[in-house]
This record gives C-alpha cells, structure tokens and sequence, in this order.
C-alpha cells in the first residue's frame, strides 16, 4: 500500500500532457522570451559562476543544464533556473572549507533532498514564511553579496575569511596600500550604466551591454584587470567523480542548507512569477521537484546548486512568455553561447561582472516594503531586524531559523494576550444577572471561562487567574471555549485544580470538548475528574451539583473536601494564597 502510494505521488510530479499543450499555444512569443532571457541571464551565470568559487563556467554550465531540467519538470511555466546570488552567500565557505569538489557533492545532495521534499509534500509550507523574515532574509542577501564582490570590484585580493565582512575589509585595506583604480571605475560603470540604463529603458539588457563595453575598454586600453580566463569550448562529459563517499555526513549539514535556500528561493520566485500574470499558477511541490532533478544533474558536469531566479524569471514574464518552451530557449541559446562564444567570454574582466553583482543587489531590495514593515509593528520590525543581522554577521539558515523563532515567539506572545480568563455569572442565559445568579455568589460559587487557546503561552495565566480567586466553595471551570489544549495546558490545569482542592475548593468541569480529551487523558486529569461525577456537559448541569455539594445532607454543612481542608490546618473556605 505504501509503495503505491509513492508511485502515485512520484506519478502526480511528472510532467503532463497539460504542460506541453501550453507550449504549442505561443512559440513564436516564447522563443523570443527565451532568447530575451539568456541574453540578460549570460553575464549573470558568469558573475554567479566566479561568486561561487568554481569560475565562470560552471556559472554558465548550470544556467545551461539546471535551466533545462528545470524547465521540463518544475512547476512552473515561467520560472527561469540557473545560478544565483543567494546562493553563492552559501557556497564561498563551502567552497574555501572542502573545495570545488564539497560544492559538487554538497549541491548533489541537495537535489535529492529537495526531491524528498517534493514526494512528501511540504511545497506548500513554504507559503507560511512571514514576510518580514522574508524581506529581512532578502536585504541581508543583497548586503551579503555585495561584500562579496570588494576583492574583485576594487581589483585586490582580500584573502579568505570565515566570514565574508572580514573579506571585505582586507580588501579594503588591500585596496587603500594599493590602489587599482581601473578596476573599482569598470564595476562602478558596469553597475551605474545598469541602474540608470534599467530605469530609462527597461526593455534593453544593460547588463550585456555593459559587460560588452567595459571588455571592450579593457582591451583597447590595456587595463591591468583579471579576467575570467579560458572557458570550457562545449559542455563536460557527466561524471561522478568528485563525489567522495567519506565525505558525506560533514557536508550534509551544508547540503541541507543548500536544499532549504533552493526551495526558498525557488517558490518565492515562482509566485513572483505568477503575481505578473494572470492565468499563470505554479505547483510548488513540482517546482521543488524540478529543482531536486536539476540540482542532481548540475554538478554532474562541473555546475553549481541552482535556484529560481526571480530577475530572469521576472524578465521571461514581462516578455510575454507563456509556457515552458522560453525557459528551454534560454538553455538552448546559452549552449550556442558555450560552443560559439567561449574564447571572447574569456576575456571579461572579473571588475566588470563585480558591477553586475553590485547593481542587482541594489534592485534585489524593495526600499519601500522594508520601510512599511518596520513602521507596521514592533512584532513585524523585530522580526525582519533579526533576520538581516544574522544574515550579514553569521549564515542564511541561522538567519531563517532566528527570524522564524522570533516571529513565532511575538505571534505567540500576542495570542497569550488575547487569550485570558475571566469570572463569568452562572446562569442560563450568562447574560442575566437574576436573582439566582447572585444567590449562586453569595453561597460561594463562582465560574471561571477560560477564552482561546490552553496551551504553552497561555497557561500559566490560567494558573495564576485561578490561584488569586479567594473566598470561593465551589469553582465551575467553564471550557466551552476553549479552543485547544496541549500537554502543557493540560498539567498546567491539573495543576490549578489541585492547589483550589488543597484550600477546599470544589472543582468542576463544564463543557469539555471531544478535541481536549486526548491531552487531559494523557495526563488522567479528565479521567479522575469523571470518576468523581465532577465533569458535565453544561454549566446548568454543573450548578445544580455545586447546589448539592453545599447543602450537603440533613445536618451536615460544607463538602468532604472541605472537611479535609479544616483538618489540614485551613480555615475559612479557599483562602487566597499569600506571597
């Protein structure tokens, strides 16, 4: 049964007649997206390529062989696979701790994570990320990759540091002993020509344009600049070879954070994606598939980890692109590039692609939605400032992780204080204040409500409410509306229950749900309880025992469990407690 189940699920991920129908719609439209596409996409692969440690063409063979796979089984029509930014912020330490083969097997991992993923379905979850842990995550990527390009941008080496702040300002100590001012001029007018180009004319790949000219310049100046160097003339053989079994269990932790940026990257670019179109929706437990595929594939030829890349994919939607077969161009054309072009790519300067770095790091943050959040709550600003800061001071799946912890922290924090208790009149209708109400309080009966939640961040305020309740025989705890119970709600009112039974108290239940029965059997708190006949069904119910319970029989005053309070040494029924 559990077999078939996998099979029907791996079944439901593969690609379907419905994909390739949408490819004959539009392929005029869509090839021209796709060349549109690699045209902006090449020097990025190259820039990204050179970030990761690996070099510029296992930038390029990744954009080539990721985007392809990608394009075939992923979830989205529009998406755009390749290198990235973000991912390079994980894979320099990779790459200075276990090298160009630790970046492979790390990535090969990855892709099979990400494939379990999809089998199991938590594309979705994703979706649940708060938006000020993912702006926050997003600005401290940008900054992140911006320090990363110091070294090359200003033409020095700033050594290898742990972390990459400290790389970037050797390099800038380098820089200040020994100025390179070509280098710093040729990134600074790649990134300038890209912003003001972008804002004037969106249409035209500046990026392109701007590396072209700045190799150029390069060349008939005779700049002292590095340069990309020779490019492989075609794409590799596939090849396991890098893959050391020994290896594996030190890189796992690197591969699943690896597998968590792709998935976040990915489904984030995707329903950027969509929000550009109108009939376009992904499934992002498919789109995780096609990333596991691609990434299993990439490193196989020399290519780094892929993601969605929201730039290429934001251009591949505003071309007008309608199906998968633009995502597929852009592949193919990039092959073209690798078997055509690889002597000219050679010789672009490492300052020029620096530019193309620094400027999309300044279009990857909104301004505008970072200034909104920190002005919307305290909750939301201390959410988005924790992320970026462990973003930039430590790693991205810290940052993740951090930002999540306290979002979840704030938000339960808030639903404590939403959630409460207060003493309620028992009547039929609660709304009555009738005679019978008062005389219910003037015999020492009161209802406690508890409203909301009983769980971990609310219940001590259950145990405190109760505790400071005096001068009472009888308590009806009213759970009507309450609505869950966890395990620590459940101790927390056995708890409550013990210490009112200890001062005399009688304490009932009234209204239980069939959902908070698992954790208060759990802890036998509702099984004593009904033993004793102290459980009802209603609060009516519940009165007319607490009225027994005080007359108590012919000559007889108070309860057995009032009796047992005198003889412990207490007096006057439920006494509040001191201290």
């Amino acid at each position: 049964m559990a077999e078939r189940s996998v099979t029907a699920g791996l079944r439901g991920l593969l690609p379907g007649a419905p994909d390739w129908t949408a490819v004959r719609r539009a392929p005029r439209r869509d090839l021209l997206s796709g060349v549109t596409v690699a045209v902006v996409a090449l020097p990025l692969a190259l820039a990204f390529g050179v970030g990761s440690g690996l070099g510029a063409g296992a930038g390029l063979v990744t954009a080539v062989v990721a985007g392809a796979l990608a394009a075939v089984f992923g979830g989205s029509n529009l998406q755009v696979t390749g290198p990235t930014g973000a991912m390079t912020v994980v894979l320099i330490p990779l790459f200075h701790q276990y090298g160009p083969d630790g970046v492979l097997t790390a990535g090969l991992l990855a892709g099979l994570i990400l494939v379990v993923l999809a089998v199991a379905r938590v594309g979705r979850l994703v979706r649940l990320l708060p938006s000020p842990v993912i702006e926050g995550f997003t600005a401290g990527i940008a900054v992140v990759i911006a320090l990363q390009q110091f070294p090359a941008a200003l033409g020095v080496s700033g050594g290898e540091h742990e972390k990459v702040w400290a790389t970037a300002a050797a390099a800038v100590t380098a820089f200040a002993d020994t100025p390179n001012w070509p280098a710093i001029a040729l990134a600074l007018g790649v990134a300038a020509v890209m912003l003001v180009g972008g804002r004037l004319l969106p249409s035209v790949p500046f990026s392109l344009v701007a590396v072209v000219a700045a190799t150029a310049v390069a060349g008939l100046l005779h700049l002292d600049v590095a340069r990309i160097g020779a490019l492989p003339a075609g794409l590799p053989a596939p090849s396991l070879g890098f893959l050391d079994l020994a290896t594996i269990p030190a890189l796992l932790p690197s591969a699943v954070a690896v597998a968590a940026l792709a998935a976040l990257e990915s489904l984030l670019s995707a329903t950027v994606a969509d929000g550009m179109t109108v009939d376009q929706r992904h499934d992002p437990d498919r789109e995780l598939f096609g990333q596991g595929i691609a990434n299993l594939a990439a490193p196989m030829f020399g290519g780094v980890p892929a993601t969605g890349a929201i730039a290429r994919t934001a251009v591949n939607a505003r071309t007008g692109a309608r199906s998968r077969l633009a995502a597929l161009t852009h592949a193919a054309a990039l092959t073209a590039i690798v078997y055509a072009l690889a002597g000219p790519v050679g010789h672009i300067p490492l300052a020029a692609l620096a530019g193309v770095l620094l400027a999309t790091t300044i279009r990857m943050v909104e301004a505008g939605s970072l200034l909104a959040l920190l002005r919307a709550t305290r909750r939301d600003a201390a959410a988005l400032v924790v992320t970026f800061v462990v973003t930039v001071v430590v790693d991205l799946v810290t940052a993740v992780v951090a930002g999540l912890a306290v979002a979840v922290v704030l938000a339960l924090h808030r639903v404590a204080l939403n959630a409460g208790g207060e003493h309620v009149t028992v009547a039929h209708d609660p709304g009555e204040h009738t005679a019978e109400e008062r005389a219910l309080l003037a015999q020492h009966i009161v209802a406690y409500r508890f409203d909301g939640p009983l769980f971990f961040a609310t219940a001590h305020r259950l145990l405190l409410e109760t505790s400071a309740i005096s001068d009472v025989r009888v308590m009806i705890l009213r759970m009507s509306r309450v609505s869950a119970i966890d395990a620590t709600g459940a101790q927390v009112l056995d708890d409550a229950i013990r210490r009112l039974e200890r001062r005399g108290c009688l304490v009932l239940l009234s209204g239980l749900r069939p959902g908070h029965d698992r954790a208060l059997d759990a802890l036998g708190v509702s099984a004593q309880l009904r033993a004793e006949g102290r459980v009802f069904p209603d609060s009516v119910s519940a009165i007319a025992h607490a009225r027994a319970h005080l007359a108590g029989p012919p000559g007889h005053s108070g309860s057995d469990h009032q009796s047992r309070t005198v003889h412990s040494g207490e007096t006057g029924p439920c006494p509040a407690p001191s201290g």
